[in-house]
């Protein structure tokens, strides 16, 4: 019976490490090196590497050449779609009472990489509205969706990105601490927010949901930067509202 005991307890642990690992490649955007791994899951690197090649077998993780060329693979990627497909049934029924009670369009992003991705969108009765296509891509730092994404990281993952993103757009006028402070703000509980950031005329409250194994989705309500400053506090209240419907 001991033997069994042992045998069940080593299989979770291997189970444990080989989702440690997983989790600390979903959280960067450039891959890692084994080393690296080793690092962040605290765990020696010969282990590391025996939980890696058994991960690459099975298409969890792809390895490329180069200091870090470990990445998720394209079994992930496949779950996390159906994981995506998911989410979408599950979070319609709010956006659609978030879009009924304000009138206006919600968006459902989920952050992929570097980039929020819009994966469903309830349509606004506004005769004047925003409308973004499904599968369009926007970034973190200008946009409310992502800027509630980069909220669900500690300070350091969120800086991290940033950073990469500002080395993105040299030519672009940066203000990492001010960021820096509404990421904080976001993460305390404040809606996070886009006023005509990203693109002329359209301004954004939103905020994030994290889901167990480390999906990162937001909804967020877009609105012509016109009548934005009328409907904040309309916006708001139903917002929050909702957020705390969803997450009590």
């Amino acid at each position: 019976m001991d033997d069994q005991k042992d045998h069940k307890n080593q299989g979770i642990k291997v189970i444990t490490r080989a989702a440690d690992i997983l989790k600390a490649l979903g959280q960067s955007t450039a891959g890692l090196s084994l080393g690296q791994i080793a690092s962040r899951v605290e765990l020696p690197r010969s282990t590391v590497q025996r939980i890696v090649a058994a991960l690459e077998s099975e298409g969890f993780i792809s390895i490329e050449k180069g200091n870090a060329g470990i990445r998720l693979g394209p079994e992930i990627q496949s779950l996390a779609q159906a994981r995506s497909s998911a989410i979408r049934d599950r979070l319609r029924p709010l956006m659609k009472k978030i879009s009924e009670t304000t009138g206006e369009t919600v968006d459902l992003a989920v952050l992929e990489g570097k980039r929020m991705r819009f994966i469903d969108q309830v349509i606004g009765s506004q005769r004047l509205r925003t409308v973004s296509s499904i599968g369009e891509s926007f970034p973190l730092t200008t946009t409310a969706n992502g800027k509630a994404a980069l909220a669900t990281f500690d300070q350091t993952e969120a800086t991290k990105r940033i950073i990469e993103e500002f080395e993105d757009r040299p030519d672009t006028k940066h203000d990492l601490t001010g960021l820096l402070a509404e990421i904080e703000a976001i993460r305390t509980g404040t809606l996070a927010r886009d006023e005509g950031e990203h693109t002329d005329g359209v301004s954004a409250l939103g905020f994030a949901i994290s889901e167990p194994g480390g999906g990162v989705y937001a909804i967020s309500v877009p609105v012509p930067t016109s009548r934005f400053a009328r409907k904040e506090s309309e916006l708001t209240t139903a917002l929050e509202k909702f957020r705390s419907g969803y997450t009590a």
